[in-house]
């Protein structure tokens, strides 16, 4: 959990689909659900921004610089745009 400028926290909830303590896959999920809702919605479309609270929540900063730095390299292992 984060704490926000506004003195907020970000707490993504419960996610049926990810059970186990290890949010590595839940964090990995929703960083591509993210990447595949603006590319197909575009970054102004409101619920994309879930999934941008929940991988920012739950992800190191470093895999997402690392994931971002992929993506803009053309190396990154999975594909958004399906």
């Amino acid at each position: 959990m984060r704490w926000f400028r506004d003195g907020l926290t970000d707490d993504t909830g419960f996610d049926a689909r990810f059970p186990n303590q290890n949010q590595t896959k839940h964090c990995w999920q929703n960083y591509v659900d993210y990447h595949k809702c603006i590319i197909a919605k575009g970054e102004d479309f409101a619920p994309c921004r879930q999934f941008m609270l929940a991988y920012r929540s739950l992800c190191p900063s470093g895999w997402t610089t690392r994931w971002d730095e992929q993506r803009e390299a053309g190396i990154f292992p999975h594909r958004l745009d399906q």
